[in-house]
């Protein structure tokens, strides 16, 4: 059957959103599985601003474009990182949520900014395939340690074999709070990164109500109040640092 067979033998009264839930307090399975976090309450608030229920598929984050173009689900709220390569592919609402890379620094590294990062004798741990990983590429001086894992990244670190972690903001943050003791959190971003909503290609209508969405919740506070139940925490620790909130 054609994608637009199987877009147009769907019900469309029913707004299916793609996400992986793994990644808290963004996307996670609450009780029995329930999909709960910042992104389901999004999606659930979206749905009802369009006057459409909304079902939440758990899929792997790779499988999710995939299944955009492909009509399984009608919207990608799963924090992504809206980028050139992934445009190419599919469409993206207006950003709603600012993020960025910054770094897990050794309790006693010298390291005090990005600035400091590409010089003779820094050990820079960064999880392949990702942002950080790809910034690292241009450094000429530091040793790049590149793993397979987020874990041994920090361990890295923690164990002072590495002066830092380059990693997204709220992974940094969660990882300093567990590892207070050797490690400290630079979080102000040296490189900004913005998620959005993925759209299927041309479906402009969706896009425009989608956008709209956006920027009327934005005005009646509700990113204020997804803050306040899922990320109070973190929203302190970003404010003792002087560092802008996410969203």
């Amino acid at each position: 059957m054609t994608l637009a067979g199987d877009v147009a033998a769907r019900d469309t009264s029913v707004l299916l959103v793609g996400m992986e839930l793994a990644y808290p307090p963004f996307e996670m399975a609450g009780k029995e599985g329930h999909p709960e976090g910042v992104s389901p309450d999004l999606a659930r608030a979206l749905g009802e601003f369009l006057g459409r229920k909304t079902e939440i598929l758990n899929l792997p984050f790779d499988g999710l474009i995939p299944s955009l173009k492909t009509g399984k689900i009608d919207l990608i709220i799963s924090s992504m990182t809206a980028t050139p390569e992934r445009s190419r592919s599919i469409d993206f609402s207006e950003p709603y949520l600012s993020t960025g890379l910054c770094l897990l620094v050794g309790k006693n590294s010298p390291l005090e900014n990005a600035a400091d990062m590409d010089k003779p004798g820094r050990v820079l741990a960064v999880k392949q395939g990702t942002t950080g990983h790809l910034h690292a590429r241009q450094f000429k001086n530091a040793k790049v340690l590149v793993l397979d894992r987020e874990t041994a990244c920090v361990l890295e670190v923690v164990q002072g074999r590495a002066d830092a972690f380059i990693y997204d903001q709220m992974s940094v943050l969660t990882h300093w709070q567990q590892n207070r003791d050797s490690t400290r959190a630079l979080l102000s971003p040296f490189q900004t990164e913005q998620w959005a909503v993925g759209v299927r290609k041309g479906n402009d209508a969706l896009r425009g109500q989608v956008n709209t969405f956006l920027k009327e919740f934005k005005a009646r506070g509700g990113f204020d109040s997804l803050g306040s139940k899922w990320l109070g925490p973190q929203r302190e620790a970003f404010q003792a640092a002087g560092v802008p909130f996410l969203f």
